[in-house]
This record gives structure tokens, sequence and C-alpha cells, in this order.
């Protein structure tokens, strides 16, 4: 598969951080210690973000996440190496 690049709208940039805000502080709040109590945490602060995008996209009729945000697939390297291994 090939590697996707994409850009962040501006609305994946503030979901993006309202998880990692709520994880936090869901963290600190339990008190989390070890992988299983930080990962309950970040599915939980995952699930806020997920709950606000959906009414988000409800409310506007719009998704957040589209294919327009994919930038095409870089192209190849036109150079060509010679039999010694250095570009021409």
């Amino acid at each position: 598969m090939p590697l996707m690049l994409r850009h962040f709208s501006e609305a994946e940039i503030i979901f993006t951080a309202l998880v990692e805000l709520s994880t936090r502080q869901i963290a600190e709040t339990e008190k989390a210690k070890g992988l299983s109590e930080n990962a309950s945490a970040g599915k939980k602060g995952g699930k806020i973000a997920k709950d606000a995008r959906l009414a988000l996209e409800q409310k506007t009729g719009k998704k957040v996440v589209t294919r327009e945000n994919f930038l095409p697939p870089p192209r190849k390297n036109l150079l060509k190496k010679s039999n010694d291994g250095k570009k021409q």
C-alpha cells in the first residue's frame, strides 16, 4: 500500500487537540498508572472527540475528514543511477 500523505484541516487539528486534552485530564483525574489505565483514559478521551465530531457533522451536514485532505502520492525520483551508484 502506498504511503498516503495528508493535510489536516482546521477541524481535524482541533479535534486532535480535544482528544489529547481530554485524555490527559482524564488520566490525571483518575490518577492513571501503567499502560492499561492510560489506554482506558485514551479511549474515553477519544470518545469525547468522536462524539463532538459526529455532532458537528450532523449539524453542518459536512464531513470533517474527506478525501480532499489527502495529497497526491510522491513522484518517483526521475534521476537514474549509473552503474557506479552515482546519480546522473
